[in-house]
C-alpha cells in the first residue's frame, strides 16, 4: 500500500476536512484519507494512487496544494 502526504495551508475545519475527504475518497485506489487539522496535511493511503487525480480531487474539493 502507498501513501502521499500533500501540505493544504487553508485547511481550518471540520467542514474542510469532511469536503476534501470527500473527494479524495473518490478517486480510485484510494482505501483511507487522514485531513488533519492541527498540520493541515492530507495523507492519502491506496494502491496504484495517481497523484495527478489526488490534486485535481483537492483542487475540486476548493483547496490548494501548497508548493
Amino acid at each position: 500500500m502507498g501513501e502521499i502526504r500533500y501540505s493544504v495551508p487553508d485547511i481550518s475545519c471540520g467542514h474542510c476536512v469532511q469536503a476534501i475527504g470527500g473527494e479524495v475518497g473518490r478517486v480510485p485506489g484510494v482505501s483511507a484519507v487522514d485531513v488533519d487539522v492541527d498540520t493541515r496535511t492530507v495523507t492519502v493511503r491506496g494502491e496504484g494512487l495517481d497523484d495527478a487525480a489526488l490534486r485535481a480531487a483537492i483542487d475540486e474539493a476548493g483547496y490548494e496544494i501548497a508548493g
